[in-house]
């Protein structure tokens, strides 16, 4: 059985993005050698990726007209969309999910080998999380304040305990933090 991994970037005060969406200029202060790879270590290791819509039209946009070893996988690997409203799936390799998500998420990884990991889509987070369904969350603190902008956490009435697997220090000034999330079920 594979397991549901969660890798976002984030600013100290906990925004993924800015007030706009795809401001990602956070990325920059934390992006390097370590995180490259981070990545290829991620992609290797990975069964597929999961987003929800807005993610995946975003990363579709970017990663398709890339190239080198990161792009080549994230357009080769298998992506699942989670969206009631898309109908079409263009990039390489994507299935559209729709409908019963939870139980659709929990069937993959029980048939998986390797992991899956959800990039982004913080709003299909807080279905997954209150699922039980995420096993590990690895979050990136990029060393700066934002001020505002769209939060990773989404308000929640449930408690969701993490354990600390790890943390790396990057060279740049942030940190990658790896959770055990207490609650995760498959």
């Amino acid at each position: 059985m594979g397991k549901l991994i969660v890798w976002n970037i984030a600013s100290v005060d906990g925004y993924f993005e800015g007030t706009e969406p795809w401001d990602l200029s956070m990325h920059e202060t934390v992006w390097g050698d370590e995180l490259e790879a981070l990545s290829i270590a991620q992609q290797e290791d990975a069964e597929g990726l999961i987003f929800g819509r807005r993610t995946y039209e975003g990363m579709a946009a970017h990663w398709t007209r890339q190239t080198g070893t990161i792009a080549d996988a994230m357009n080769s690997l298998p992506k699942y969309v989670v969206s009631d409203t898309l109908t079409e799936a263009d990039w390489n390799n994507t299935k559209i999910i729709s409908g019963d998500i939870v139980s659709a998420i929990a069937d993959l990884k029980r048939a998986a080998t390797r992991n899956f990991y959800v990039f982004g889509s913080a709003d299909l987070l807080s279905t997954l999380l209150a699922a039980g369904l995420v096993d590990e969350y690895r979050l990136g603190i990029a060393p700066l304040l934002l001020g505002r902008g769209n939060p990773l956490f989404k308000p929640s009435d449930e408690r969701i305990d993490l354990k600390l697997l790890k943390s790396q220090p990057l060279m740049n000034g942030g940190i990658v933090l790896y959770y055990g999330v207490g609650n995760a079920s498959a």
